[in-house]
């Protein structure tokens, strides 16, 4: 992955901090697309279809508001709408928006080949596309924004290392779904750490379909049970993965034993960290992300360019593409406050009940 670093900081703290007041939960396609555009007046209309409600709670509880927002306060008419893991819905939405007017319109792609025909399609309307948070390869969108998932899954990797040690371990991998980039991307940088180390074994490794949590359940009973119940640590791709694994170690009497990575630093995630069910989370600050979505999206809808960070390689498109890569940060039991720091989430959400007394062991407030 080719990276260059000339996008200057304060230009993504600056869309940060428009977001400080979330927007209204209802989106704009509700009405026709036009919603609340605040008192601006910027000409055009951005359209974004965000991949389901199940991989990851952040879509509907932090991205949309955090870009709902954004949206608002720029005076831009937008459209944000879920496909629910459905490729088919995703199509459908985007031809809605497409023919509703949008000129700039942003996916979360489901698997790259639906996502590339979307893109295709806007393309041949005139209508400019944003990949978010997933690369869709094959396709042909004009900007590409998300955090460096290689190092995503190399922070993961050090996180976990950190948690075992040096000592013998069997490790199990629980990654993420097959058909989305990241997903490889993330395993890659995991392995590209725990690999190096003579002392860990790949005992066991499986992906989840469309990072379903359900799934992951099963799977990970599966392996641990194909193992006999030898494991040390699991690469757990987000959260939401690592609640599926964590079920699993109670049901063994090995929660807080085994340590657990994740993802997302959703309130679950951070929970399980403050109880010692899992060893650490990666924040990828959707307000972060969504200020510099908010940011390139208005920049395109105003015929200018987005400013970039670089550039990522689509190998099966056979073309850079221009990126704008934020950087993620590790979390542990350590610096959980950070997560409120950054406004994505309110510590009220994380501490609530039996979380308070160890929200306040551990400094989060």
């Amino acid at each position: 992955m080719k990276r260059t670093r000339n996008l200057v900081l304060a230009t993504v703290m600056g869309a940060t901090l428009a977001l400080s007041a979330c927007g209204g939960s209802d989106s704009a396609g509700d009405d026709g697309g036009n919603g609340d555009s605040g008192s601006g007046s910027t000409e055009g209309k951005i359209g974004v279809i965000l991949p389901d409600t199940k991989s990851s709670v952040r879509w509907e509880s932090a991205d949309k508001p955090a870009l709902e927002a954004a949206f608002k306060d720029a005076g831009v008419d937008y459209d944000i709408q879920n496909a629910e893991g459905d490729a088919d819905k995703m199509a459908t939405i985007a031809d809605g928006m497409i023919t509703g007017g949008v000129t700039v319109l942003a996916i979360v792609n489901l698997d790259s080949d639906s996502g590339a025909a979307i893109e295709s399609k806007a393309a041949k309307q005139g209508v400019k596309t944003i990949d978010y948070d997933r690369l869709t390869l094959g396709g042909n969108a004009d900007v590409y924004i998300s955090y460096d998932n290689s190092k995503v899954g190399a922070l993961q990797g050090e996180g976990l290392a950190k948690c075992l040690g040096d000592k013998d371990a069997n490790i199990v991998y629980l990654n993420g779904s097959p058909t989305d980039n990241n997903a490889t991307l993330f395993s890659q940088g995991a392995h590209s750490v725990l690999d190096k180390v003579s002392t860990y074994k790949n005992v066991a490794e499986q992906a989840v379909p469309d990072w379903d949590n359900d799934k992951a359940v099963t799977i990970f009973e599966q392996l641990y049970t194909k193992v006999d119940g030898k494991v040390d640590g699991v690469y757990a791709a987000n959260d939401g993965l690592a609640g599926g694994v964590i079920s699993i170690l109670k049901k063994n009497g090995q929660n807080g034993k085994v340590p657990v990575t994740g993802q997302d630093a959703s309130v679950e995630g951070l929970q399980n960290i403050l109880a010692g069910d899992q060893c650490m989370t990666i924040q990828k600050s959707a307000t972060g992300q969504a200020g510099a979505l908010a940011e390139a999206a208005i920049a395109m809808v105003k015929g200018e360019e987005p400013k970039t960070t670089g550039t990522v390689e689509d190998e099966t498109g056979g073309r850079e593409v221009p990126a704008i890569l934020l950087d993620p940060v590790s979390i542990d039991k350590t610096n959980v406050q950070a997560v409120v720091d950054a406004g994505d989430l309110k510590a009220e959400d994380i501490c609530e009940g039996d979380f308070a007394k160890l929200c306040e062991a551990n400094g989060v407030g």
